[in-house]
């Protein structure tokens, strides 16, 4: 799977974000061991702690198509931001050495990383 191809689907899931309230659209594309895209898209709620980012939305679309293990991940968001703690926390359950694209909103690739360097020292299923 390409790089390119999973940061199309990032951007294509964009047209779908529920971002009423802060206008600060962001979308994701989750590839999972099975080769299977996942996409996801942040849904804010006027009770802004109710607001779920996007990188949670396709996790949650992979484990409930049964997947449990992913490979890649691509953030589309302005200025190409990464995901934040919270999501950082649940993709670490599933995938500790994930590796995540960063790209901006014109589909520029910003950053390339792993999530055990975005969350060193990270609390899991091994701590417990």
């Amino acid at each position: 799977m390409s790089d390119q191809l999973l940061i199309e689907e990032a951007m294509a899931a964009r047209s779908a974000c529920y971002c009423p309230y802060s206008s600060f659209p962001v979308s994701a594309a989750l590839l999972a061991d099975s080769g299977k895209i996942y996409t996801g898209v942040n849904v804010e709620n006027a009770s802004y702690g109710l607001t779920i980012c996007a990188e949670r939305v396709a996790v949650g679309s992979a484990i409930a198509a049964g997947e449990r293990e992913f490979k890649k991940l691509v953030v589309v968001v302005r200025g190409g931001g990464s995901p934040c703690g919270a999501c950082r926390q649940v993709l670490n359950e599933f995938s500790p050495e994930l590796s995540i694209i960063m790209v901006d909103e014109l589909g520029k690739v910003r950053s390339h990383t792993t999530l055990s360097k975005l969350l060193p020292q990270a609390f899991g299923p091994q701590s417990l």
